[in-house]
């Protein structure tokens, strides 16, 4: 059984991660570490399982960690378990700034770890068919797309209230939410080129409340990302706009339109065949690791600092009023 070691329980996915971990039926939870002793002593003794105080004395008891901590100190402990050798799930953003990305994905590269970062909608069905058709050439040419993820966190006042200060989050629900949207353009359209982003708090947070940003892309397509904590009953979206085909999906519904299609459905579209669904980020890294098959593709320290790429330069458009080129 592979033994993995809890890094915090700050993150409101904690917990299911935990009984993900479990599910797999190939780990073990071995033991909790977390800077708020009263919060992890608490969980690690639900889970049955050692609390450490210090976080070198977990690592040296487990193969692998999953680590939930607030965001800002994803750097110091995620090097911690490079240097120790240990296997890394983390959820986003991998840490705030483009330099300690870079230096934690040298560190995992040395280290020759297996990682893997929470970008889950990589393994979506409507997701991985828009990839497909990408990669056929169905769209022609894309001018733009969209892509929606966001929830009443704020409005609805179930999202924790620390899950508003900075110090920890390093942003509001750009830095949350909004990751969805980013590495998902990313990965569907290639190399950033310009960035611009809008935020604003209507409700009164100290951090952003609702974002949308704008990415140009080398290929000439525009992703416009938006996202939420203030949004009541917002189905996840994602629309591609091409010379030759059209994909939208909203909620459950998705269509496809396209040149190739008219003469036999004319404007209506269709409904296609989706990919089979595919397993979670935690359990391809669960698997990953019990399989020694490495870092899942999509899912590595690269990946890691791309996004945060976007998300640090994001922040300084809206905060200097200006597009940036990357």
């Amino acid at each position: 059984m592979l033994k993995v070691g809890m890094i915090s329980k700050w993150h409101v996915h904690a917990e299911g991660y935990a009984r993900t971990v479990l599910g797999t039926g190939k780990a073990e939870i071995a033991g909790v570490w977390d800077d708020n002793t009263q919060r992890g002593s608490a969980w690690a003794k639900e889970l049955g399982c050692p609390f450490f105080e210090k976080l070198e004395d977990m690592l040296a008891v487990v193969d692998a960690v999953v680590c939930d901590a607030p965001t800002t100190q994803h750097f110091e402990v995620l090097m911690k378990a490079a240097q120790a050798g240990k296997h890394i799930f983390t959820e986003k953003a991998m840490a705030p700034t483009v330099e300690q990305c870079i230096a934690l994905a040298d560190a995992i590269e040395k280290a020759g770890i297996t990682f893997t970062i929470s970008l889950p909608q990589r393994t979506s069905p409507v997701v991985r068919l828009a990839k497909e058709m990408i990669a056929r050439g169905d769209f022609g040419k894309i001018s733009l797309v969209r892509i929606r993820n966001g929830h009443d966190g704020v409005s609805g006042g179930w999202l924790p209230d620390y899950w508003f200060d900075e110090k920890d989050t390093a942003g509001g629900a750009l830095m949350d939410l909004g990751c969805h949207p980013m590495y998902t353009a990313a990965w569907l359209l290639g190399a950033p080129k310009r960035i611009s982003a809008m935020m604003t708090a209507p409700f009164g947070s100290k951090v952003d409340e609702a974002a949308t940003a704008t990415i140009e892309f080398e290929n000439g397509a525009v992703c416009t990302g938006e996202t939420s904590f203030i949004s009541y009953n917002t189905p996840g979206s994602v629309e591609i706009y091409g010379s030759d085909a059209t994909l939208v999906a909203i909620g459950d519904m998705v269509k496809v339109y396209g040149k190739a299609l008219a003469p036999f459905v004319g404007n209506q579209g269709i409904t296609p065949k989706l990919p089979p669904e595919m397993p979670i980020p935690l359990v391809l890294f669960i698997e990953a690791c019990v399989n020694g098959t490495g870092t899942p593709e999509g899912f590595g320290p690269r990946d890691g600092v791309e996004l945060t790429r976007l998300l640090q330069n994001a922040y300084i458009s809206n905060n200097e009023n200006r597009i940036v080129t990357l």
